[in-house]
């Protein structure tokens, strides 16, 4: 008894000796949870409210938070549903030889097909599925958002999952790791730095088209959510100037607090995810993360979840333990290995199944589209496509530099990793009006300006992959490059550039694909009530969509994933090749 009484006497004791600034940490969080879940509530009461024709945006500024809050959620749950996808057909696809021959040339072709694409698809088949309330709509909105987010983030991991060094593969198999194993110790925690910052530019890639995905035009039909995007759509076909002003201004606020909060403290924690040596690193540091830290109610949450999580961990999934030398350890490997086959098997024919169905329904859309038709398809292909390689080029070219000064200084990267996060998250066709002005007193016809509107958007997937690789960069081949005095010509040929050079190709893969998405709003764009177009697959891309026209949709859909499916497999696949065997750091 007195044990017992000495014990709660210490426990009240520690509790009444914690710093103020602990409780002040702790009811700030409970604070926040509170207001999470009250918005979450606002935001199902708008997804199961009653179904609108149209909804009319409000334009005042008061109106605007509320706007910003519920594109925020859609965001958030957009990129919650890629990372799931991210995980499992990335380590699909990197694990499976047979399904890889499909799933990457899928994976090419979503990562091609505009948003507009999509789009049809989405509205029609969930407006119908959910005609009383705005559940549909809403679906719709988040999986267009879901487009921009996911296949960069899938090329990301899945490539980590490829590449992660023969060493720490071998030693996996020594210790006779489960699959499961594998993943939670050895690939997760490699590709962690990358799948941060691809995140980052995820979301970013989401948010691009977000004017698109609250308020779109198909047919006849105006479908329009409440949000910043539409509400800047309609301050655009206004020409309010002053709500333009409000729409950035809240845009801004929304992504430095979410690059604050959110990925700020989770850059900083991937930081201990290096693949490591030796020598000194200047640690990241963020200020919310050290503040969480700090927070007692989080430590006793953290620690429950840990306990429940020990007692209901499925032994099939943790296999043998390290160092465990039993006989009969192989045995439960084998049954793993041989269940992951059958279940690979059995989802890998589903696939092949949905892709025949699809392909036959889409023959039937396509077969109405006339020669004369198709040929002009091809040509605006060719327009667009070197319009993307153009941007691509020029985007490499400051973000390289930038990418490495920003990567290899923890001071560069705490000034400017702010910055960079608006810049690359902020919607760029919401500079389209101003960046089309300025253009127009130089004298630039759309045809050159489209290069510069997809630039706005599609530079900053180099950037956050240059960031990624330089900041994998290990601290002790940095340290021998000082000690062996190599001037910075030579650091960027002998060290740098091989190391960031996987992360690059990466860059320009999802660069190019965002190119060809930015595309339907770089050449087709609406400027002060008229139409701004030039030649180019975008351009007719969104023109069918307007017009409801499906089959021209659908035929220039198909040549656009045939021309990037086609590119990436000879271009960027020998590029793979090469940053893996020549470029690599194990090897």
């Amino acid at each position: 008894m007195n044990g017992l009484f000495r014990k709660i006497w210490g426990q009240a004791h520690a509790f009444l000796e914690r710093p103020r600034r602990t409780e002040v940490i702790d009811l700030l969080i409970i604070l926040g949870v509170a207001g999470i879940l009250l918005g979450a509530l606002s935001v199902a009461h708008e997804w199961t409210g009653q179904h609108r024709p149209v909804f009319e945006i409000d334009l005042s500024p008061r109106a605007l938070p509320g706007y910003v809050f519920f594109s925020l959620s859609r965001g958030l749950i957009a990129y919650a549903l890629s990372l799931v996808f991210t995980l499992v057909y990335g380590y699909w696809a990197a694990k499976d030889a047979r399904s890889e021959r499909v799933l990457i040339p899928l994976l090419d072709i979503l990562q091609s097909v505009p948003v507009l694409g999509f789009m049809p698809g989405f509205v029609v088949a969930l407006a119908a599925v959910f005609p009383a309330n705005n559940v549909g709509l809403e679906l719709a909105a988040v999986l267009m958002i879901f487009t921009g987010q996911a296949w960069n983030m899938t090329f990301s991991f899945y490539h980590a999952v490829k590449s992660v060094p023969q060493d720490l593969r071998e030693v996996a198999d020594v210790y006779r790791l489960t699959w499961w194993q594998r993943l939670q110790w050895l690939e997760l925690p490699f590709g962690t730095i990358g799948l941060v910052w691809n995140s980052m530019m995820s979301m970013a890639g989401g948010w691009f088209f977000l004017m698109i995905s609250e308020s779109f035009v198909l047919g006849a039909h105006d479908f329009r959510l409440p949000g910043v995007g539409s509400y800047m759509s309609v301050a655009v076909a206004r020409g309010d100037v002053a709500a333009m002003g409000w729409a950035i201004l809240g845009m801004s606020s929304m992504i430095v607090t979410l690059d604050q909060l959110l990925w700020r403290p989770v850059v900083a924690w991937a930081q201990k995810y290096r693949v490591e040596e030796g020598g000194y690193q200047e640690p990241i540091s963020s200020w919310f993360l050290d503040w969480l830290k700090r927070s007692q109610v989080l430590s006793w949450s953290a620690r429950r979840v840990r306990g429940i999580a020990r007692r209901v961990r499925v032994p099939s999934l943790s296999g043998t333990r390290l160092g465990s030398r039993s006989s009969d350890a192989p045995e439960p490997v084998a049954r793993s290995t041989a269940a992951t086959s059958v279940l690979s098997w059995i989802i890998f024919l589903g696939l092949l199944s949905l892709l025949a169905c699809g392909a036959a329904r889409l023959l039937m859309i396509v077969h109405r589209v006339s020669a004369a038709e198709w040929a002009a398809i091809l040509l605006a292909a060719g327009w667009t496509l070197s319009r993307v390689l153009t941007a691509v080029v020029l985007g490499t070219l400051w973000t390289l530099p930038a990418g490495l000064a920003i990567g290899l200084s923890p001071k560069l990267s705490r000034l400017l990793q702010p910055l960079v996060q608006v810049a690359a998250s902020f919607p760029a066709p919401m500079l389209f009006p101003a960046v089309i002005t300025g253009l127009s007193l130089l004298g630039v016809t759309l045809g050159w300006g489209s290069i510069v509107l997809m630039l706005l958007g599609t530079q900053w997937y180099v950037l956050f992959n240059v960031i990624a690789g330089a900041t994998a960069v290990p601290s002790d081949l940095r340290e021998a490059a000082r000690s062996y005095r190599l001037t910075r010509w030579q650091r960027f040929r002998w060290l740098y550039f091989p190391a960031v050079f996987p992360y690059l190709v990466t860059g320009w893969v999802t660069a190019a694909g965002g190119a060809w998405n930015a595309s339907i709003v770089s050449e087709y764009v609406t400027f002060k009530g008229q139409v701004l177009t030039t030649r180019g697959l975008g351009a007719m891309i969104s023109r069918s969509a307007e017009r409801a026209d499906f089959p021209s949709l659908a035929a220039s859909v198909v040549v656009m994933s045939a021309v990037v499916v086609l590119f990436n497999r000879t271009v960027w696949k020998s590029l793979y090749r090469l940053a893996e065997r020549r470029f690599s750091l194990s090897k």
